[in-house]
């Protein structure tokens, strides 16, 4: 069995790439499952229902968020009743919406995706690793395939979550820097680990952000705006293949696959096209024929 995950989403741009490439890349690697981090797709911080909408319809099955999730609050009404879109587990009990979810797939698959948030040097929020104990207690009761998203600032504690639950989930990916780390591996247990998959977005940029701006806030500590960056588009993330039965991690393959703006020119002039066809000549021209 097969899952996709795509780190941080971030902005217009990587809405753009996971439009484009989420596709290619569950056909090219037959994923069964696709989840994908999208705190970060509105504008840069948070997330709305119409991008929500928009993932879903790209073939993401799951978006997991982090520390930006409350940032748009038209979110809220659907977090509270959309179980794919999910807030980190170790939030109150009392905050909207839910940390996990478990799904199935086509084939009769069911995988479990966890997310939680690390407290190192980010919100005084529940203990992640005792929320995880809680839950992978739970949800290995419908399913032995788990994938867990840490979002989290430290390597140490992102790795040390994946030693902690090794040989009970299938996966743990870290998110949140959105800079790819280079250390997949698989734990002795058979958990697969990457310390942080990434960011699907603009690359040419400071962490999904442009470059002057940022470079000025270091050097004078004056206030600057941060607008989301546009060149170097990529989607980063990791494949992981899972033994079905066991839920054990058979192989992990990071990802850093390059948006292709010649093939969205294409697409655009083709869907323009196929919409002049679908539209009266009398409707184009705003009036009735006169007669």
């Amino acid at each position: 069995m097969t899952i996709l995950f795509a780190g941080d989403v971030v902005g217009e741009p990587g809405r753009r790439a996971i439009a484009q490439l989420i596709p290619l890349e569950r056909e090219r690697h037959h994923a069964d499952f696709c989840v994908v981090n999208g705190e970060n797709a509105a504008g840069g911080a948070g997330i709305t229902p119409k991008i929500f909408a928009d993932l879903r319809a790209a073939g993401v099955d799951v978006v997991t968020s982090g520390d930006h999730v409350w940032d748009n609050k038209e979110i809220l009404p659907l977090i509270g009743v959309e179980t794919r879109l999910l807030r980190p587990a170790n939030f109150p009990a009392r905050a909207a919406g839910v940390g996990s979810v478990v799904i199935e797939s086509k084939n009769g698959h069911k995988l479990a995706v966890l997310n939680l948030m690390g407290r190192a040097f980010m919100k005084d929020l529940d203990c992640p690793f005792q929320t995880a104990e809680r839950e992978v207690e739970k949800l290995r009761r419908e399913t032995p395939i788990i994938l867990v998203d840490m979002h989290a600032e430290t390597t140490s504690e992102k790795i040390a979550l994946g030693r902690f639950l090794d040989g009970q989930v299938s996966a743990v990916i870290g998110t949140h820097t959105h800079v790819q780390t280079a250390d997949e591996q698989i734990f002795p247990k058979g958990t697969a680990f990457l310390c942080d998959a990434g960011m699907t977005g603009p690359h040419e940029s400071i962490l999904g952000r442009e470059i002057e701006p940022i470079v000025r806030r270091f050097l004078t500590q004056m206030p600057q705006k941060f607008d989301v960056a546009k060149g170097g588009i990529r989607l980063n993330g990791a494949v992981i293949q899972v033994d079905a039965i066991s839920g054990k991690a058979l192989s992990i393959q990071r990802l850093n696959v390059p948006f292709d703006e010649e093939e969205e020119k294409k697409r655009k002039i083709s869907l323009t096209s196929l919409l002049e066809r679908r539209t009266p000549s009398n409707e184009k021209s705003g009036g009735k024929k006169e007669g």
